[in-house]
């Protein structure tokens, strides 16, 4: 705000000339730059009540604090503009209404001349916001009112639509969910107009993966999984959901006024009556930023949990309307299948899955805040142990840091302690295993001690995975998707702490492994006998790419299979459910194969089985088709689709291929990730040359082991699939693929040797998921040679042939 400094600088200097002058306690006095003032003096200070008239006619009346405009008061600037309202040290700041000669207005929280906290603008197209705004732009929660009659209600960021929210078109279409910077991106549900809607997920906004489309007249599914909420009774009532609250009094009304306090909280409910009341209450970001903050139960929430329930419930119609579940890429439809409602429904079966995955989980989640509380202890043990172990110089590991004396232990009173900062969770002792060794691995794998710690014990925390596995483990991810932390049994600890001096050797040994990286391994053990063991590790599937499709890969065939009735966006299919063929440019396919030989003999040396293959798939649509999303064309083709004429040979269009360009280090950043994998690869079409990635509206991506790796994804012909229900609308795509190896922590034990002779009578044995180390490794590379193969030809594109506009980097 230039008026307010003006004022300042106008008033300082007049000021310093009426030093020379005496004044009364209350006077009229002439400032020799022809500035009026009439008011309450100190001394020679304007103090108190008083009115200031600069000479070119814009007037200041009000509160007065030896010398600077402080308190209440109004200003009218010869522009038409006024502001009436809290200053302090001659700033608009507090609360307060500023009326624009244009016929927008402002009326909140200011601070420093800028709006700052809660508050409402109607802008001059009357357009109008209510809710929280930081350094003036709109943080926080707060709803949006368009001109036209379209309403939005949710999160910002930086003055942009950004993380959970809801918006309302006047046409009778809604959206919620999730958001970035303006678009809709991640799992979301589309309600249209005439009733039918639509669960999935969205990339920049576009349709962008999985999702199930109902048409009108079907029962809307049961939502509660996903922490949604119905607009139109939050219209109604004029609240918003609990999960974008702030307030601690619900239904009090807060009636007009200045007399408050400046950090006094509010209920964001208040914001939305339909009476058009406007409080006077503000909001200080220091102490009430938490309105944000409690927007993290909706943003923790699992992005594709909606998406798993909608798989399992909710899909019978009214008068047999059918039901389609389809995928997409970049807002191409590729893939449309009728669900098959005979027969009991997935809704029972996912039910007793989780009940299973209950019975066997490691700490019961049902008892309490349980989990919540095994967050907060995981927290605060990470946050002591690498605030110790950080200082310590670094060295070469020893011998004796892989002992048992190499543990660090300590109690954790609620109360805090000298050494433990109070908490809200129960006494516990917390346990860390081989500090040294691990301090080391993340230096090895270049992670910053303080963005570790940020990462994984920050203000926004842990989220905790929508289902256990199989194992019965509990999974918990950083916000920012960099780590993964896992429960473990006793066995499985015991194995790791068992082949971690060997584990070091080799990934010390080699930069570009697969193999899982891990951080840190500790326990927690509450006063009534209580452990949990948990590991810290990189998340391997981390990318700013959508990843379409996981899947688990050991090389059996025996029970490897996913019931299509179960599949959800974020399902992580079996070796039986991989239907493609990739073909990888030679010299990434011999980089790839070359350390997998490494890693698996690595493993077998260990006498480790049950291991898999990692792989996380991103497909590009067709580029040339992208100009077609909203064409005639296409939307005939999803008629046809709907009414059942579609067939597998219609639209079989050749993809355009993915650009390499030769690899430059100076473009990326050197900020270390959680899943750095050593070097750039080289690739033989492009000379053996370093190289990188070219993604349209994305950027330029290195390509490194299990990273980025470019390959043109074949789908197979399935001799025995009868699904007429099923389309494929393409048959050869663009893929990026990310691999990794995980579980590495099941030893070929006597259990183990037992279960192989026990299934050997029932099935084949080659075909069994348990077998001897040696078999096992050989038949996992020999599986993935079959389905990883060389790439005849990719388009290439030389550096300097490539212009790259910075924006785009």
């Amino acid at each position: 705000m230039t008026y307010t400094r003006l004022l300042l600088h106008q008033v300082s200097h007049s000021l310093s000339l009426s030093l020379l002058a005496t004044l009364s306690q209350t006077s009229d006095y002439i400032f020799t730059s022809g500035d009026i003032y009439f008011g309450n003096f100190k001394g020679v200070l304007p103090h108190g009540s008083g009115k200031y008239t600069w000479l070119d006619g814009t007037v200041y009346e009000g509160d007065w604090e030896e010398g600077k405009m402080t308190g209440r008061g109004k200003i009218f600037w010869t522009s038409g503009a006024t502001y009436v309202g809290e200053l302090s040290a001659g700033y608009l700041h507090g609360f307060g209404t500023f009326t624009s000669p244009n016929g927008s207005f402002y009326r909140g929280s200011w601070r420093l001349n800028i709006q700052h906290g809660f508050g409402k603008k109607q802008y001059q197209n009357l357009d109008f916001y209510e809710g929280l705004w930081k350094e003036g732009m709109h943080e926080g929660s707060g709803s949006y009112v368009w001109c036209n009659g379209n309403m939005y209600i949710g999160s910002w960021k930086s003055g942009k639509i950004c993380g959970r929210g809801v918006i309302k078109w006047s046409n009778g279409d809604l959206y919620d969910g999730f958001w970035l910077k303006g678009l809709r991106h991640g799992s979301g549900y589309y309600r249209f107009a005439d009733g039918s809607f639509y669960f999935g997920t969205w990339t920049k906004g576009l349709k962008d993966g999985r999702g199930t489309f109902y048409p009108t007249g079907c029962k809307s599914p049961y939502m509660k999984n996903w922490c949604s909420f119905d607009l139109h009774k939050a219209e109604r009532e004029g609240v918003l959901p609990r999960s974008l609250s702030v307030g601690v009094e619900e239904h009090k009304i807060i009636k007009p006024g200045f007399k408050r306090n400046f950090s006094e909280r509010l209920s964001f409910t208040k914001y939305f009556r339909g009476s058009g009341r406007i409080s006077s209450k503000s909001i200080s970001l220091e102490e009430d930023w938490s309105l944000s903050n409690n927007t993290r139960d909706v943003a923790n929430c699992d992005m594709s949990c909606m998406l798993s329930h909608t798989s399992s419930e909710g899909r019978s119609c009214n008068n047999g309307v059918v039901i389609y579940e389809r995928e997409y890429m970049q807002g191409i439809l590729i893939r449309e299948r009728i669900i098959n409602k005979s027969g009991p429904t997935g809704k029972s079966r996912h039910r007793c899955k989780g009940e299973e995955a209950t019975k066997k989980s490691c700490l019961n989640k049902s008892k309490g805040n349980r989990s919540y509380y095994l967050m907060l202890n995981l927290q605060l043990g990470i946050r002591y142990t690498v605030g110790k172990i950080t200082p310590v110089p670094q060295r070469e590991v020893r011998v004796s840091d892989f002992g048992e004396s190499a543990r660090i232990k300590m109690y954790f009173p609620r109360k805090g302690s000298q050494f433990t900062p109070p908490h809200k969770s129960s006494d516990f002792y917390w346990m860390d295993y081989c500090p040294m060794v691990f301090r080391n691995l993340r230096d090895m794998f270049k992670l910053d001690a303080a963005e570790y710690m940020i990462s994984i014990c920050g203000d926004d925390g842990l989220r905790q995975h929508s289902s256990p596995g199989k194992s019965g483990s509990i999974f918990y991810v950083s916000h920012d998707d960099k780590f993964v932390i896992k429960t473990l049994k006793r066995s499985e600890l015991e194995v790791l702490l068992k082949m971690l001096p060997n584990y070091y050797d080799h990934v010390k040994g080699h930069e570009n492994t697969l193999i899982t990286k891990f951080f840190g391994v500790h326990r927690i053990e509450w006063k009534c006998g209580k452990k949990v063991r948990f590991v810290v590790m990189g998340n391997m599937l981390r990318s700013e790419l959508r990843i379409h499709h996981r899947y688990d890969l050991k090389g059996s065939c025996q029970g490897r299979s996913t019931n299509k009735e179960n599949i959800a966006a974020n399902t992580t299919l079996k070796d039986l459910d991989l239907s493609y063929e990739f073909h990888m440019d030679r010299l990434l396919r011999e980089s790839l194969f070359e350390q997998l030989h490494l890693d698996c003999k690595f493993l077998e040396s260990q006498q480790i089985i049950d291991y898999s293959l990692l792989l996380g798939l991103h497909f590009r649509a067709p580029e040339h088709l992208k100009p077609l999303l909203e064409s005639p064309a296409l939307l005939h083709v999803s008629e046809n689709m709907s009414a059942g004429k579609a067939s597998q040979g219609d639209l079989i269009i050749p993809a355009r291929g993915l650009l390499l360009v030769t690899h430059e280090p100076s473009i990326f950043s050197t900020t270390p990730g959680s899943h750095i994998r050593g070097n750039t690869l080289r690739a033989f079409s492009l000379g053996d040359r370093e190289v990188d990635l070219l993604l349209p509206d994305t950027g330029r991506l290195p390509v490194q082991l299990g990273v980025n790796m470019p390959a043109q994804a074949n789908c197979k012909l399935l001799q025995d699939k009868t699904d007429s229900a099923e389309v494929e609308l393409f048959d050869v795509y663009d893929a990026i693929l990310f691999l990794g190896i995980i579980d590495i922590l099941q030893e070929y034990n006597i259990k183990k040797k037992a279960e192989h002779a026990y299934k050997s009578f029932q099935f084949d044995p080659i075909t069994i998921s348990v077998v001897e180390p040696k078999f096992y490794s050989r038949r996992l590379i020999n599986f993935l040679e079959s389905v990883i193969l060389v790439e005849e030809e990719i388009n290439i594109v030389e550096n300097e042939e490539v212009i790259v506009e910075n924006e785009e980097v």
